[in-house]
């Protein structure tokens, strides 16, 4: 009984007053004038359902507790990852419990639908002047206690299940059995995320991802997620959080400095704005008519799909993994305005880390064009969730390691040679690129594959430019495709917008003479990480404990548990000599909370298990000069109401993530490209640049 949770007994106890009353009222009819049994029908059910409900919570505690102690002993006696009955149990007990959830969910369903047949018969007996049955009859009975039941009971029964939507399923405290042991919570929000994801992706069409019982993609990205909510360990709320993110935004007050930044050069800029439309153009799925044109859509894509001319599909190229009438094709050689013959290979189909690419060869422009796509669909999601750091291999950093100083321009100047020293990257991206990698050239043969039949010498392309671009996730794949690339092709530079931090430090600095990455404003994905999100968290317990009005004992909770967790990952022993504090080290007597958040904020270790990821290559900030536009304007794709100007930042200044309203809205690709060609337009660069020039 300790472990049951106040709601629980609030809906147990509602419950079971509906029953009563109800059969009181039942009762009532039957002794009354009224012959019309049937009307009692609907108050049999209501009564029924009430019973279900609270018989039914007594197996769900049940189940509820097996699951937790499955939790608790999995974590006791040996190691999750190192026992594959004991996961499976836990996901049996898990999906046991699940399923009692969601009959929870219908018999809620059932009571809001028996609330609202009481509200719409007292409704049409009152405005439609028509004799009330039998049950809404009590209600001008001349006994005032049958009035009072019968209102009762009709403010209990449309009370309920508001009460039960708020409250949820869970019979028991999950916090009962996991107290404030992190490592439980982790494994209990691992299972949570793990079978959430897979019952998203079944519904989108997945089903192999939900009779998954090995390890696999999902199971990885539900452990990181895991990790990033165990905050809950220290009687912290998700809504607690929330609160703290806002009052970080109000927070931000005066806008970052850019005067003693140097300006972006001028070809940058230029060839960026060229080549930025098959960036875009390789969303050719849904997503992107969505957001340009929300209210028809569905139009908007079947005419870039080209379902209103089918008799061009024989003139269009076959991509592996293309529909039918070849729409994705038809989609992105419509959004580029170019014909049919300049689009050699490509691949729509995704699976596992594997990423959707279009190549064209642009004669008069004697280039060659890799357009890799970003997230549009759930595998994609996957890949972007993969984002624990992996060791990159030589053949990885093959365009770094193996290339002369000719070949990468000024690399002994103002940019640095690699060291012998392991180099890491997200493991999503690095992935999706050795498989694009096999792609583009057949595994990497001395004889070269399909981009070495374009490019090499006495071939079609021979002295051909190479320009991988992507945008989003695409971007990070193209920087890492292009590092692979280089020493094949020299010639070779990478666009990507709005990419993944993806690399180390010393990688990102190192092809800063071939890639180009472009940032534009406040937008979120160039500085997704998962140090730059456990940064974040700190940042808003740091803004609750500069809010008055917020708990000083939750937040104290908070920081102390945050202060532990970061003593966890930095526990290398540079960390432990700088004297990098945790909750185990950390004892204060007065004032607490203000010296707590002081330590948290002076605190600047460098973790060697977790290390840090940054954008790849150079890196230009383009920052709108008038930032104070409504929402709905800077959603819109043609907007233009403020000038911009594009700097030279150094990627230590994408490592946080900046909480502003719109940090997603600043991702959509066609903001960048609206921003690139103002600035082109006010700095008098060339003519503004059109897509059908491409042609």
């Amino acid at each position: 009984m300790r472990k049951l949770r106040w709601s629980a007994l609030i809906i147990a106890m509602s419950n079971a007053l509906i029953i009563i009353l109800g059969i009181v009222i039942i009762k009532m009819v039957k002794s009354s004038s009224c012959r019309k049994h049937h009307h009692n029908i609907p108050m049999h059910i209501i009564v029924f359902v009430s019973c279900v409900r609270v018989v039914s919570m007594i197996p769900a505690a049940s189940i509820q507790r097996a699951m937790a102690l499955s939790v608790i002993n999995s974590q006791s006696e040996i190691n999750l990852d190192d026992n594959t009955t004991i996961r499976h149990e836990i996901r049996a007990r898990y999906k046991n419990w699940l399923w009692w959830t969601r009959f929870t969910m219908i018999i809620t369903v059932l009571q809001l639908l028996g609330a609202s047949y009481i509200v719409f018969n007292i409704t049409k007996s009152i405005y439609a002047n028509t004799s009330p049955n039998c049950v809404i009859g009590l209600a001008s009975s001349d006994s005032k206690q049958q009035r009072n039941v019968l209102f009762l009971f009709i403010l209990i029964v449309v009370y309920v299940p508001f009460v039960q939507c708020i409250g949820g399923p869970h019979v028991l405290r999950w916090r009962s059995f996991y107290k404030n042991d992190e490592k439980l919570w982790k494994a209990h929000y691992q299972e949570v995320f793990d079978h959430g994801i897979r019952e998203a992706l079944c519904c989108m069409g997945h089903v192999k991802y939900l009779a998954t019982m090995e390890e696999d993609e999902v199971y990885t990205v539900a452990k990181s997620l895991g990790e990033l909510v165990s905050y809950r360990a220290a009687s912290t709320g998700h809504l607690q959080l929330l609160a703290g993110l806002a009052l970080l935004q109000k927070s931000i007050s005066s806008p970052q400095l850019f005067e003693d930044l140097p300006f972006a050069p001028e070809e940058h800029i230029q060839q960026a704005t060229m080549f930025h439309p098959f960036a875009e153009a390789a969303y050719t799925g849904v997503l992107l008519d969505l957001g340009r044109h929300p209210l028809i859509f569905p139009c908007a894509w079947l005419y870039r799909q080209g379902l209103f001319n089918p008799w061009s599909r024989n003139r269009l190229p076959m991509l592996q993994g293309d529909n039918y009438w070849r729409g994705h094709a038809k989609a992105f050689l419509k959004f580029v305005n170019l014909t049919p013959d300049v689009l050699r290979k490509g691949r729509i189909n995704q699976g596992k880390c594997k990423a959707t690419y279009f190549i064209v060869v642009l004669h008069h422009l004697r280039t060659v064009v890799i357009a890799v796509r970003g997230t549009e669909i759930t595998d994609d999601l996957i890949t972007d969730g993969l984002c624990r750091e992996c060791e990159l291999t030589s053949e990885d950093l093959d365009g770094l390691l193996n290339c002369n100083d000719t070949q990468l321009g000024n690399i002994g100047g103002l940019f640095s040679p690699l060291s012998a020293s392991p180099h890491y990257g997200h493991s999503g991206v690095v992935e999706a690129t050795r498989d694009l990698y096999t792609e583009v050239e057949e595994g990497g043969s001395e004889t070269g594959g399909f981009l070495s039949t374009l490019l090499k010498e006495g071939c079609e392309c021979d002295g051909y430019e190479v320009k991988i671009v992507g945008h989003s996730l695409g971007g990070a794949i193209a920087a890492l495709l292009g590092i692979r690339l280089r020493k094949r092709f020299p010639k070779l530079h990478v666009y990507a917008y709005g990419p993944l931090p993806s690399v180390d430090f010393e990688v990102a600095n190192a092809c800063s003479e071939f890639v180009t990455s472009i940032v534009y404003d406040n937008e979120f994905s160039s500085r997704l990480s998962v140090s730059s999100i456990l940064r974040l968290q700190a940042a808003a317990v740091e803004a609750l404990s500069e809010d008055g009005s917020a708990d000083s004992t939750s937040v104290l909770k908070l920081a102390l548990h945050f202060m532990h967790h970061i003593g966890q990952i930095h526990s290398s022993p540079e960390c432990r000599t700088s004297g990098c504090p945790s909750a185990k080290t950390v004892t204060f007597e007065n004032d607490e909370l203000p010296r707590v958040m002081e330590a948290i904020h002076s605190c600047e270790c460098v973790s060697s298990e977790l290390p840090e990821m940054y954008l790849p290559g150079l890196i230009i900030h383009i920052v709108p000069q008038e930032n104070r536009e409504p929402i709905w304007r800077r959603y819109t794709s043609h907007y233009s109401g403020s000038s911009h100007k594009a700097y030279l930042v150094k990627r230590d200044a994408f490592k946080d993530i900046v909480v502003s309203p719109y940090m997603f809205l600043d991702h959509l690709p066609w903001r960048c490209y609206s921003a690139m060609k103002n600035i082109i337009d006010m700095t008098k660069f060339q003519a503004p640049i059109d897509e059908g020039e491409l042609v």
